[in-house]
């Protein structure tokens, strides 16, 4: 997998621009939906990444790029969910993920926010 320029509100992964966020599973792309997390929007500012969304577990290592000043929130359910499936979370800023993402193997998947 490719990256390339990532600016606030896109990301560039083999060539094509994302507008909006995206999640990387076993080398597929797809538009992150975010329905299920919205009821809590209120209460975190932000849309929150919680464990009702279709988050992809079939990996070793999932990266969440929580946007370029890290402001997307990880809920508890998310964690813990993580730590049941044995999967190691790492959160970090999209700029930073999208480096961790081009030393990893294919045992990573990823949530990518590319705005705030």
């Amino acid at each position: 997998m490719e990256f390339g320029r990532y600016v606030f509100g896109s990301i560039e992964i083999d060539g094509r621009a994302y507008e909006y966020d995206v999640v990387i599973e076993s080398g597929r792309i797809r538009k992150r939906k975010k329905g299920p997390s919205k009821p809590l929007r209120g209460g975190y500012g932000h849309t929150p990444l919680t464990a009702a969304e279709d988050i992809p577990w079939s990996c070793r290592c999932l990266v969440v790029g929580s946007g370029a000043s890290g402001s997307l929130p990880v809920t508890e359910d998310v964690i813990a969910e993580a730590e049941r499936r044995g999967v190691d979370l790492i959160v970090m800023r999209t700029v930073e993920a999208i480096d961790h993402l081009r030393r990893s193997g294919a045992g990573t998947n990823a949530i990518l926010h590319v705005t705030c």
